[in-house]
């Protein structure tokens, strides 16, 4: 039997949150040194299991603050899981948060060849693509200006249109579909949508169900950091929209 595309297994993650406010570094390292720092425990994820197998689509459900970034950026690799242990097969396309792994002194073309080199593919690669990812964001009269120049949806259609132009095994993302004008919000899950049938596996967090009905076939509710519903989308889907109270 094949590997699953994402095997997540007993994960935990711990923040400690300082308890007091510490203006400087000075002050932050004297504290450090003579032990007077103090900090609260907090649990973002508790012993989290599940797996996605390859080509499937998971959607990931939850209330502000529940633990689903977090949970992303685990799968991602950015997080180191306190407990438990995260394995992914293939290579990941990541779209966390709006620009992250820009540099936002470099333009827009500069950072298409930053980005794809982050997910592992060469020059040349991203080169046979760029005019595709140039015309996917829309973005052709701004690729040559600073992307610290770029509004957050110009950002998020950038990021959005280079990890979709590649070849992803994974795909995570995180409410990105929900960004920019619905013209644009359309044409994204449009593009989504058409990677299904190369067998892309997809982590997809949302609050809106009606979209996670369409995209995904299996789903999880995290409820402060622990999975509460898991299973096939539309019943965990029906179970997050009593939880909302929508009809």
């Amino acid at each position: 039997m094949s590997k699953p595309a994402v095997e997540v297994k007993n994960v935990s993650i711990l923040f400690n949150l300082n308890k007091e406010k510490i203006d400087n570094i000075k002050e932050y390292f004297v504290k450090l040194i003579k032990h007077q720092l103090m900090f609260t425990e907090f649990w973002a994820l508790k012993d989290i299991s599940f797996t996605v197998e390859k080509g499937e689509r998971l959607g990931i459900l939850g209330f502000n603050g529940a633990g689903k970034s977090t949970l992303l950026k685990t799968v991602a690799g950015v997080l180191k899981p306190t407990k438990g242990t995260v394995h992914v097969e293939g290579v990941i396309a990541p779209l966390l948060e709006l620009g992250a792994g820009f540099d936002s002194n470099y333009s827009g073309k500069e950072n298409i060849f930053l980005y794809g080199a982050t997910m592992g593919y060469s020059r040349k690669y991203i080169q046979e693509r760029y005019d595709e990812i140039v015309e996917f964001s829309e973005l052709k009269d701004f690729i040559d200006v600073p992307i610290k120049n770029y509004s957050s949806g110009m950002r998020a259609r950038l990021g959005f249109a280079i990890a979709t132009a590649v070849d992803p095994e994974v795909l995570i993302l995180d409410e990105v579909l929900s960004v920019g004008d619905a013209k644009f919000g359309k044409k994204s899950e449009a593009k989504v949508r058409s990677m299904f049938d190369k067998g892309v596996t997809v982590l997809f967090v949302s609050h809106n169900t009606d979209q996670v009905r369409r995209l995904c076939d299996k789903a999880i509710i995290l409820q402060k950091g622990t999975i509460i519903a898991n299973g096939e989308v539309n019943e965990v889907c029906d179970k997050y929209d009593e939880m909302v109270g929508k009809k």
